[in-house]
């Protein structure tokens, strides 16, 4: 007997319900698998995605871009060392309208939601059905990935990152602010419009020291933040509970194989300093997607042949993401010197670089490799 399904997506987050409205496209039957809310999970995300421009324009062609209010251009971005390093990134420069956005999740979550809702070819499951092919979308806790039997290499890091909202005395300007001190990296990304005042924070601070922030009363937490900053966006005022999650990097040893397929971070994780993990799903579904429009008339979905040109276009990609990140995380862990010299000497440097500037910013944009000819056979 026939699957029912062409193909069953096991997660509905982000990635997986973009891949479902994907492949609606080319009248594939899917069935998008929802996990039931967790118990007690109700109290909003205060997560904030840095969405480069490849990523706009796959949401927006799916109808699926939030509303102006919950999508903030990015029209610069500061980096600041430990030791007077630098680094200035600005859409002006590069001629380009942003540089990322940074969407808010539960309304980004709920624009996907709606277009899912209206897509006849699309039926949200609560338990997994069979199909000719099964996309696992769980997430880096995925228990699909563990029945397929394909280990998941993990490499933890002793950090902790700490995610909040604030409110801040000087309004924001569209600029994104990052700054590197003793191993730790501190993010605060720009809410609520060009001119808007609060920021989503992200602080990737070592294991003993996250246990001390998170007990701060709020007050005093607020006073540390303005301290790391330099008071450069005045006075804050936490306007959320502070969640935590250990950081990893972390990438499964096979994508593929016959009848099922990886993406997102059930295939991979990056350290979030640079901002990337979401855009590296969403290229994953875009590109798988794109891979199964074209397939030969006489291949099935879940040909591994096939799902290996998709396996082959992301990972190397995906990987020296993942191997940037990493460097990044290794080299501002160092306290000592000569660390501090060398790397606060090459973010100078960098930021004077002119052309490898640019290129790194492009490749950020998402305006880097596209899947090749090669590729599609």
């Amino acid at each position: 007997m026939a699957a029912p399904y062409d193909v069953c997506i096991r997660g509905a987050g982000i990635v997986g319900r973009t891949l479902a409205l994907l492949l609606a496209r080319d009248r594939l039957r899917i069935g998008l698998v929802e996990a039931p809310p967790v118990a007690g999970s109700g109290h909003g995300d205060v997560r904030a995605y840095a969405l480069n421009a490849a990523s706009r324009d796959l949401l927006l062609g799916l109808r699926a871009w939030p509303d102006e209010q919950h999508a903030t251009p990015v029209l610069a971005m500061q980096v600041r060392g430990d030791d007077g390093g630098h680094l200035r990134f600005s859409a002006q420069d590069e001629k380009v309208a942003a540089l990322a956005w940074i969407a808010d999740v539960e309304p980004l979550l709920a624009r996907l939601a709606e277009a899912v809702r209206f897509q006849p070819q699309i039926e949200v499951l609560s338990q997994p059905a069979p199909a000719a092919l099964t996309v696992v979308c769980e997430g880096r806790a995925s228990s699909t990935r563990a029945e397929f039997g394909v280990p998941f290499r993990v490499m933890s890091y002793p950090q902790r990152a700490i995610a909040a909202r604030l409110d801040c005395e000087i309004p924001h300007g569209g600029v994104a602010h990052q700054w590197f001190e003793d191993g730790n990296v501190l993010g605060l990304l720009p809410l609520g419009g060009v001119h808007g005042n609060s920021v989503a924070m992200v602080w990737s601070v070592k294991e003993p020291r996250a246990d001390e922030l998170l007990a701060l009363p709020a007050e005093e937490f607020q006073s540390r933040l303005v301290a790391c900053t330099g008071a450069a966006l005045g006075r804050m005022t936490l306007t959320s509970e502070r969640m935590a999650w250990p950081l990893q990097r972390a990438h499964a040893e096979r994508w593929v194989g016959p009848g099922w397929a990886l993406a997102g971070d059930a295939a991979h994780n990056v350290h979030p300093l640079a901002g990337q993990g979401l855009n590296l799903g969403l290229g994953d579904a875009e590109v798988l997607a794109r891979v199964l429009h074209g397939r030969e008339y006489w291949r099935s979905l879940g040909d591994e042949k096939l799902l290996r040109r998709y396996e082959r276009a992301r990972k190397m990609d995906v990987l020296a993401m993942a191997w940037t990140t990493d460097g990044l995380q290794q080299l501002f862990a160092q306290p000592a010197e000569p660390w501090s010299w060398v790397r606060n000497w090459g973010m100078r440097g960098f930021d004077r670089s002119g052309p490898v500037k640019r290129w790194v910013v492009r490749q950020a944009m998402g305006q880097g490799r596209v899947l090749s000819r090669t590729e599609r056979t």
